[in-house]
């Protein structure tokens, strides 16, 4: 029959490789018997890297160590929350809360040489027979070319696109491609498919942006005001703004629903060992990934700030849902999101940089928020070479 021709079938490996028209996608592969990444093209024969250097219980372990140190590192500074409160109501003396921020800077120090650690590591076994194989880049117009991650099992939890020796002039990732991310090559195919569509009829071309500085039950946000004033800057005739009381569960699904565009400065949750309660910490209730995708949206982008979307325990499932992948997954083409909790100011300054150059006139443009963010993060890297804590988390999910 007319256009059933694939029903029931898996989709053919002619169609997925449509996915890569933009620049290709690195399938990386991780099981018991061997490790390869797969490199789509379009119009091309998928191109096989066998990973000799990496094992399936390497990865494993490698992620369980990321995550126990990110516990670690966050556990450290909401205790550093909580002196400085206690300091700050006379229930702690001032040798005490320097107590609290010493073992603070310790944590995160070395918190800063595990990572440098793990990204060489990446490096190694990799990233960098990866774009070995695809050879030398030829950016056009200066512009580094784009790549597309697709990690399997544990290595969906692990910065690929940071991967590198960040001490050896163009030994990592951030210096040869512009890195984005997919969960699959359907997703990465059916966003391509959307993003060049007619919008929903009755989609407000507008965006909303939850803005919770202060969650009952949660550490304090303390840059929250100031990404909302960014937003207010660029977007004053198209930003409705969601805070306090008025950041329900039913508010913010309503205004999703309604809008091509939004963004969270918010708590955000993942539980590894059941992925569909994580989600957004709202004013009220947990917005679960299980409500997000009961809906079908027709976004085009999506900025999740502060929400950690891939922290947990260290019980592996073989694949890992995360918040990020799910807005992506019910409709939005693009989706900008950390990888743990970003405390720090860095966050406001990525975000400010982000949507400097991705709104003009007026108009957020969604397509150029891959190359945008990789400009944020790159003036982030130069000054923290050695702090690759502060550049790291941020990834961007799409075509």
């Amino acid at each position: 029959m007319d256009g059933f021709e694939d029903f029931l079938r898996p989709p053919r490996v002619e169609q997925l490789r449509e996915a890569a028209t933009d620049g290709p996608v690195v399938i990386v592969n991780v099981s018991r018997w061997r490790c390869d990444a797969l490199i789509v093209r379009a119009g091309e024969d998928v191109a096989d890297v066998e990973l000799d250097a990496l094992t399936l219980d390497r990865a494993v372990e490698r992620v369980n160590a990321y995550l126990d140190v990110l516990h670690e590192d966050q556990a450290a500074y909401l205790a550093l929350l909580d002196a400085r409160e206690r300091r700050e109501d006379g229930q702690l003396s001032r040798d005490e809360f320097l107590g609290a921020a010493t073992k603070y800077e310790q944590v995160r120090t070395a918190t800063e040489t595990h990572l440098t650690g793990l990204l060489a590591w990446l490096w190694d076994v990799i990233a960098e027979p990866v774009l070995d194989a695809l050879g030398p880049a030829s950016p056009e117009g200066g512009e580094l070319p784009r790549l597309w991650w697709c990690p399997t099992g544990p290595l969906t939890l692990l910065p690929l696109h940071a991967a590198g020796r960040h001490d050896v002039p163009g030994a990592a990732v951030f210096d040869r491609v512009v890195s984005s991310y997919t969960p699959t090559l359907r997703a990465l195919l059916e966003s391509r498919t959307r993003s060049t569509s007619a919008p929903a009829t009755g989609l407000q071309e507008s965006l909303v942006a939850v803005a919770l500085g202060e969650t009952p039950g949660q550490p304090m946000l303390p840059n929250v005001d100031r990404e909302i004033a960014v937003l207010h800057r660029l977007l004053p005739d198209r930003l409705e703004v969601l805070s306090g009381s008025g950041a329900t569960v039913a508010a913010v699904l309503d205004a999703m629903a309604a809008r091509r565009w939004a963004h969270f400065s918010c708590h955000g949750d993942q539980n590894l060992a059941d992925p569909s309660q994580g989600g957004l910490l709202l004013y009220d209730d947990l917005l679960s990934i299980t409500a997000i995708t009961a809906r079908q949206y027709h976004g085009d982008f999506a900025f999740l700030s502060a929400c950690k979307t891939a922290t947990g325990g260290v019980s592996l499932p073989d694949e890992a849902i995360t918040l990020a992948a799910a807005l992506h997954y019910t409709g939005y083409n693009h989706v900008i999101a950390t990888l743990w909790s970003v405390w720090d100011p860095s966050a406001v300054e990525v975000t400010e940089a982000v949507y400097e150059e991705i709104v003009a006139d007026g108009m957020l443009h969604p397509g150029r928020s891959a190359r945008a963010l990789h400009h944020a993060v790159a003036r982030l890297r130069e000054r923290n070479l050695d702090r690759p804590g502060v550049w790291t988390p941020f990834i961007h999910i799409g075509p």
